[in-house]
């Protein structure tokens, strides 16, 4: 019997069309079973999202005991399902690949070609992990900088660039390479004004209007959300034509809005209050910093319903590879919904 669920994997998987970027040879598990092929271990983490299972051994119980599921993901009958080792050493397979990540990048840019997008929002949100955080290297004690002029002939070093000032010359590549992405501790302070702290990573995600993601990025908890504004505008405008974008205070830099109005774009920033003075929006512009509730939108749709909460896996590479089955699957479905 084919239930509503049934249907969400159905659309979501008709819209990613996974076979046509799986060029990754099956390899067969021993003489007595069948060969696994890449095609039915992607439907599987797919529908594992949609469906917002939490772990590989609860989906393999519901391939188990749902035929029809079974069937959507490619397999004929349970001796065809395969077991947790081999889910476990696919999905590390496409971990190294980056697989769900270029199905995405593939995704946005045709469902937005020659459709210029108005808004895009851009946020992070936390993510709890199960690993205990790195340790972290203890910090140089500062030479005191001497006091007064330099005297004839006497060199000083220049002093350290902040790593906003060194990703104005870098590559995206370089950016995304000098970005932390170990587990560590992390501490945000919510729109309350209270604080939290957690485990884990952080997702930074551009969102475009009508909450579709089109550009994420994983890093360490501890990395301050303005130290991935640059690489994600990178992302976002070579996969979408945008005309702004809204970032909350915490991308209150002059090298953020530099580095968005010279690609032509127009940045629309809310005050940081420790800067000085609140400056509040004009009319114009605070009617258009609204949409960037969809942001939040994104953030909480992945942890509630795409298995963002359910990260079992270690590493940077296997967590990245987690959620973004879970981002991709929301894309498919925003973009589904929104061509309705």
């Amino acid at each position: 019997m084919t239930t509503d669920k049934h249907l969400k994997v159905i659309l979501v998987l008709d819209i990613v069309k996974l076979e046509d970027h799986l060029d990754i040879d099956p390899y067969p598990l021993g003489p007595e079973r069948p060969r696994l092929d890449a095609t039915g271990m992607a439907r599987a983490f797919v529908a594992k999202a949609v469906l917002n299972i939490p772990t590989t051994r609860a989906l393999i119980d519901r391939l188990n005991a749902d035929a029809m599921l079974r069937r959507i993901c490619g397999f004929e009958r349970k001796a065809h399902v395969p077991c947790e080792a081999s889910f476990s050493n696919w999905f590390a397979r496409f971990a190294r690949l980056s697989f769900p990540e270029k199905v995405h990048e593939v995704l946005v840019r045709e469902a937005h070609k020659g459709v210029p997008v108005h808004n895009v929002s851009r946020d992070s949100t936390a993510i709890d992990a199960r690993e205990k955080p790195a340790a972290r290297t203890p910090k140089v004690a500062k030479v005191p900088k001497k006091r007064g002029r330099p005297a004839k002939g006497e060199s000083r070093p220049a002093p350290e660039q902040t790593r906003l000032e060194r990703q104005q010359t870098m590559s995206l590549s370089d950016q995304i390479a000098d970005l932390p992405n170990a587990c560590d501790h992390g501490f945000k302070t919510n729109a309350k004004g209270i604080s939290t702290g957690w485990i884990g990573f952080k997702l930074h995600i551009d969102t475009a209007e009508g909450a579709v993601p089109v550009a994420c990025v994983l890093t360490s908890a501890s990395v301050h959300d303005s130290a991935v504004a640059l690489p994600l505008e990178s992302m976002t405008n070579a996969r979408i034509d945008i005309l702004n974008t809204l970032m909350d205070a915490a991308y209150d830099a002059s090298i953020i809005r530099e580095n968005t109005e010279k690609l032509g774009k127009f940045a629309v920033i809310d005050s940081n209050p420790r800067r000085g003075e609140k400056v509040e929006f004009d009319p114009p512009k605070k009617l258009r910093f609204k949409c960037r509730t969809e942001a939040e939108r994104i953030n909480s749709n992945l942890k509630d319903d795409y298995g963002g909460r359910y990260v079992r896996v270690r590493g940077a590479a296997k967590v990245m590879n987690n959620l973004m089955f879970g981002i991709l699957a929301l894309t498919a479905m925003r973009l589904a919904t929104l061509s309705a």
